[in-house]
């Protein structure tokens, strides 16, 4: 199956700050992983800028203002606690939600029908309104929603396996049936959503783990939540917001996956993929701050895509 690869040099100067552990290390590292022989056959592509009508389909004009227009000439402009802006970050952001259309666009159309977007800055806790937890723009939401406004799907699932819980791509979805939004996370975690009572319009499906959660227990939820909740909803495509900070390697949180369990999750994703979406999938880098646990699974995922 031909996999495409989207990325661009932009990505990497966004840069939060020292000691940040959204740092510009984390995509080198999946990039080199990805750079290995087994992947030459990788379609690589450089992603495009998101455009502003793109974005403003889930971003109010004051979000995609705020950080298009007011980006730092030089030094950092801090939005809260955890996430700043440098002179670079504007178009890592735009390129990051521009990989995504762009690789709906192909899927939808006579391009690879799965795709990795390794992009930065991650976008899974952005909402309509807030640039928060190291995110911009919410990547994978600007995704989904030009799939249904451009090729005009139906129906998209998005999936996050994502240590933390996607409040962003929640808060932008959760009235809207024609998404369904599946999260596995750990809880109690930042940022403090993601409870099983939060269903939405019944398009939200919440999974969450508790800490020191292993392989074993992540399957089985998955296979007896998840998987089955995907199937019924019949998605036209499948959105994959792929964080690995659920690695046990991973500093910043407390499940314990393998790096076998993301190319397991692939594996069945591309099988809910194919039987539903004509094999369309779209996946986008969040978290991981390990950088071995970060890389390797990475590469696992890929391998699996490809597979």
């Amino acid at each position: 199956m031909k996999v495409a690869l989207y990325t661009h040099a932009a990505c990497l100067q966004h840069d939060p700050g020292p000691g940040h552990p959204e740092s510009p290390a984390r995509l080198s590292a999946v990039l080199a992983s990805l750079d290995e022989p087994r992947f030459a056959d990788l379609d690589r592509i450089e992603a495009p800028a998101a455009s502003r009508e793109q974005l403003a389909r889930v971003h109010t004009t004051a979000l995609v203002e705020s950080v298009l227009d007011r980006a730092p000439a030089t030094g950092r402009r801090q939005l809260d606690p955890d996430t700043a802006m440098s002179p670079g970050s504007a178009a890592a952001a735009l390129r990051a939600a521009g990989a995504l259309c762009a690789a709906v666009d192909a899927a939808c159309g006579t391009g690879a029908r799965r795709a990795f977007c390794a992009v930065r800055p991650p976008g899974h806790h952005a909402t309509a309104d807030t640039a928060m937890g190291f995110c911009l723009f919410n990547n994978v939401a600007v995704g989904a929603a030009h799939a249904m406004a451009a090729p005009g799907l139906r129906r998209v699932a998005i999936v996050d396996f994502d240590v933390h819980h996607g409040n962003g791509t929640q808060d932008i979805f959760e009235r809207d049936a024609r998404v369904m939004y599946v999260s596995t996370h750990q809880w109690p975690l930042y940022p403090g959503t993601g409870a099983e009572t939060e269903t939405g319009a019944g398009n939200l499906l919440n999974v969450p783990l508790a800490a020191g959660t292993g392989s074993d227990a992540f399957r089985a939820a998955c296979r007896e939540r998840v998987l089955p909740a995907l199937e019924a909803f019949a998605p036209e495509l499948v959105l994959v917001s792929a964080g690995f900070d659920a690695h046990a390697g991973d500093p910043l949180a407390g499940l314990r996956l393998a790096t076998d369990d993301y190319a397991w999750i692939t594996r069945e994703l591309v099988a809910i993929a194919d039987r539903h979406a004509q094999g369309r999938l779209v996946s986008t880098l969040e978290g991981g701050y390990d950088l071995a646990a970060l890389a390797e699974s990475a590469a696992a995922h890929v391998a699996a895509l490809m597979e």
